[in-house]
């Protein structure tokens, strides 16, 4: 066996550092860029905020054109050190932010974060923990209250048995079965009627209990919450009325007063007021045309700072050195910045010109479309179309839509046409909405409708779309008689 030396020539795809950052900046949502936009500023020295810079003009005016003079000074020097033509100092999108709202960025995005979290109501434990202060219990008696209120989930629900929860005790208390059962009476008087259940009819029956002892059709109703759920859920009004032994309005009335109550009453401890988003692109008509324009509000303002690379080009200007490698990093930053911005509104522009008619029509004129389509238009690989919509939003006249929104699936219609899935979804909708409540729409009556209008469904798709809308089967959709 011989050892040889061979040439062979071959093609293979490098991802350099650059085109790896522009990639990853691509796909970053608009929070996640302007957090990395500010890591960057505050490890590089060679980036600065340009609001910063727009503050210290407003408050001393008589330097700007001194600025000026040094930042138009200074471009040859910082040219020579690339070996190329430089390219725009500052992120070209520079556009001032929309008045204080919703959408600020950078510092106003971290303490609208901060604000988030001090308005954030206490958690279902830490209320609970704090009510029980108010109440004088031995230590024993205590350590078992606030066993069973660790033990409770999100819902407000006790999982857990009590002899289960008894081993889990501190052995040192000598807790027992017992005393967990006073202690969990206690926890289910301290607020929310309902609270520290143990099954579903139980956490109704609390809150029942909690009524005033002359509410209408009391006794029925706690009749029906703790041995007829299951008929409840199923509407067999005759079968509860023969069981309850009541005339239907009395039924009508317990039974509405079984669905008035809350199923899960921790949900309203720890919540927020709503997650919001910032859209990344704004749509508005002008003059029967509708244009695509990067909001102000997620553009950051920063660019590369011109009297430290003019020092350093004085000093050294060698670029395999660290202070070197940041001045690259920062143009990089700079113009795969750019990039980001161009490409995001050149899909947002594409997608709204394909379904301009969902601007003037709704949900129904979205026609089907996949990421290949706005990629051959652009000229663009379909990756990169899905890196720039992937947790992109677009605020429109008609609400704020996420951009994989535009893309519905396509759906076989009759005579060789096509249908999106967001179109039979609306048409679904609206004939449920415009059926009679005594005969409810089955899903195969729904599906055989949506045939007689060329849109060819299977029952088990249109009872996913039903489902991904919310609403309930034909069965649980029929009124009550009563």
């Amino acid at each position: 066996m011989s050892v040889t030396l061979a040439l062979q020539m071959r093609q293979h795809l490098a991802l350099t550092p650059r085109l790896q950052q522009s990639l990853r900046l691509l796909q970053m949502s608009s929070l996640e860029f302007q957090q990395e936009l500010r890591l960057a500023l505050d490890r590089n020295p060679f980036l600065e905020d340009v609001r910063i810079d727009d503050e210290d003009g407003a408050a001393n005016p008589s330097s700007a054109p001194e600025a000026s003079e040094t930042s138009e000074a200074s471009a040859p020097e910082t040219a020579a050190l690339d070996g190329a033509q430089p390219p725009s100092s500052e992120i070209a999108y520079t556009a001032e932010p929309a008045a204080r709202g919703p959408g600020r960025a950078d510092d106003d995005v971290s303490d609208a974060a901060a604000g988030e979290w001090s308005a954030a109501e206490p958690s279902l434990h830490a209320y609970l923990h704090d009510a029980l202060r108010l109440y004088p219990l031995n230590r024993r008696d205590r350590a078992a209250a606030r066993l069973i209120i660790d033990a409770l989930d999100d819902d407000g629900y006790l999982r857990q048995a009590l002899p289960d929860l008894v081993l889990a005790a501190d052995a040192a208390l000598l807790l027992n079965e017992r005393d967990l059962a006073v202690a969990l009476r206690l926890v289910q008087a301290l607020d929310r009627p309902g609270i520290a259940a143990r099954s579903l009819a139980e956490c109704l029956l609390l809150q029942l209990d909690a009524l005033p002892a002359g509410t209408p059709a009391l006794a029925p109703a706690k009749a029906i919450a703790r041995d007829h759920l299951e008929r409840l859920a199923h509407r067999e009004t005759a079968e509860l009325q023969r069981r309850l032994g009541c005339d239907a309005p009395t039924l009508h009335a317990a039974c509405a007063l079984v669905r008035g109550l809350d199923p899960r009453p921790g949900d309203h401890y720890g919540s927020t007021r709503g997650d919001y988003v910032v859209p990344d692109v704004i749509v508005r008509e002008v003059r029967g045309e509708w244009i695509v324009t990067i909001n102000p509000a997620v553009l950051p303002r920063a660019r590369l700072h011109q009297r430290y690379a003019e020092l350093f080009a004085r000093a050294s200007g060698e670029r395999d050195s660290p202070l070197g490698q940041q001045l690259q990093e920062a143009r990089w930053l700079i113009r795969n910045a750019q990039k980001r911005f161009d490409t995001i509104q050149r899909v947002g522009a594409c997608i709204v010109a394909r379904q301009r008619d969902f601007f003037r029509y709704g949900e129904i004129a979205l026609k089907p479309l996949v990421l290949r389509d706005i990629a051959d238009e652009l000229d663009l690989h379909e990756s990169t179309v899905s890196r720039a919509t992937g947790n992109k939003y677009m605020a429109t006249p008609y609400g704020t839509f996420e951009f994989k929104h535009f893309f519905p699936r396509r759906l076989e219609a009759a005579g060789n046409g096509a249908c999106s899935a967001a179109a039979a979804k609306v048409l679904i909708r609206d004939m449920i909405a415009a059926e009679g409540h005594a005969e409810p729409l089955s899903d195969v009556v729904l599906a055989q409708r949506l045939a007689g209008r060329g849109i060819l469904l299977a029952r088990r798709t249109v009872t996913k779309y039903r489902q991904a809308m919310k609403i309930p089967p034909a069965g649980l959709r029929r009124r009550d008689s009563v």
